[in-house]
C-alpha cells in the first residue's frame, strides 16, 4: 500500500504540472543533445480538466484506502520531520486527510529539490538550458536571491504546519499547545525536512562519480549533474582529497551528507518533546 501510495503520488505530480502548463514529458528529437523540455502547454480551459484529475485522484484513493486499508491492517503516517502523524485507515475522513496530506508532502519534496538545483548554480551560463527548465517549474521563485530560496521551505513548512493545526486537532491527532509551541514546533518540522536533501545530494554525487569512470555521451543532462556535483563540493575543494587520478570528494561530500543528515535528525527529535 505504501508503494502504491507512491506511485499515485507521481501519478499526481504529473496531473499538477500539466494543470500549470509545464509538462515534462517530451524529449528532444533524435540526436539532439539536450535536456528533456516541456511540450506546448494545453489550452486554458483544457488545462482545468488535470486540476480536476488530481482532485479525482485523491479523492477516489482515499475511498479505495477506506475500503482496503484495514483488511490489510494498513496504518497510514506522514512526516517528514521529527514528528510522524499515524492515521486509521477504516475512517473515510481521516484517509481523505491522509490522500491530501501525502500528496502535498510528495509536491513540497519536488519543489525543494528545484530550489537547492536553482541555488547552486545560479546563474551559470554553462548550465543556461538546464537552469531555464529548473526555473520554469519553480516560476518567479526561479528568480529570488539564492538564500531567499534556502530560507523559503522553513518559513512554508512553519505557516503550513500552524494553518493545519485545527484540522489536525479536530482529528485528534495532535496535542493542544500554545501559539508560540505551534510556531516552535513548525520550526523544528521545517528544519527537518532539509534533510531530505541528502537523497538529491548524495544521487547527483554518485552520478557524478559514475560519469566520471563510464562515458555516457555528451549531452546536456550530464553536463547538468557535472556541474550541480562540482557546486555542491565547492565546500570541500580546499581539502587534499584527491590521489593521483582519484577524487574522493564525492564520497567525502556524501558521508558528510549522511552524517549531517543523521545526527541533525536525532537532534530534533529530541528537541520537538519539549515543543
Amino acid at each position: 500500500m505504501t508503494l502504491l501510495d507512491f506511485i499515485l503520488n507521481l501519478a499526481g505530480l504529473l496531473l499538477w504540472l500539466n494543470w500549470r502548463g509545464i509538462a515534462p514529458v517530451t524529449t528532444a528529437p533524435p540526436g539532439a543533445a539536450a535536456l528533456p523540455v516541456p511540450r506546448r502547454p494545453a489550452p486554458p480551459r483544457a488545462r482545468w480538466l488535470f486540476l480536476a484529475g488530481l482532485l479525482a485522484l485523491l479523492a477516489l484513493r482515499a475511498v479505495f484506502y477506506w475500503q482496503a486499508g484495514p483488511q490489510l491492517d494498513w496504518i497510514p503516517g506522514i512526516g517528514l520531520g521529527p514528528p510522524r502523524i499515524f492515521l486509521r485507515s477504516d475512517l473515510l475522513g481521516r484517509m481523505l486527510l491522509f490522500s491530501f496530506l501525502s500528496f502535498g508532502a510528495t509536491l513540497g519534496v519536488f519543489y525543494l529539490f528545484l530550489l537547492l538545483l536553482s541555488s547552486v548554480h545560479g546563474s551559470n551560463a554553462e548550465s543556461e538550458s538546464a537552469q531555464r527548465l529548473v526555473n520554469l517549474h519553480l516560476g518567479p521563485m526561479g528568480r529570488w536571491p539564492a538564500l531567499v530560496k534556502l530560507i523559503l521551505p522553513l518559513l512554508v513548512v512553519t505557516l503550513v504546519w500552524y494553518a493545519l493545526n485545527p484540522l489536525l486537532l479536530k482529528f485528534n491527532l495532535v496535542p493542544p499547545v500554545t501559539r508560540g509551541q505551534l510556531l516552535a514546533q513548525g520550526a523544528v518540522i521545517g528544519l527537518g525536512v532539509y534533510f531530505i536533501l541528502k537523497f538529491l545530494i548524495m544521487g547527483m554525487l554518485l552520478l557524478h562519480v559514475l560519469n566520471s569512470y563510464v562515458y555516457f555521451g555528451d549531452n546536456a543532462f550530464w553536463k547538468f549533474v557535472n556541474q550541480t556535483a562540482r557546486a555542491l563540493l565547492r565546500p570541500l575543494q580546499w581539502l587534499p582529497l584527491r590521489i593521483g587520478r582519484v577524487d574522493l570528494a564525492p564520497v567525502a561530500g556524501s558521508a558528510l551528507v549522511a552524517l549531517a543528515a543523521e545526527f541533525g535528525r536525532r537532534g530534533l527529535e529530541r528537541i520537538y518533546p519539549w515543543m
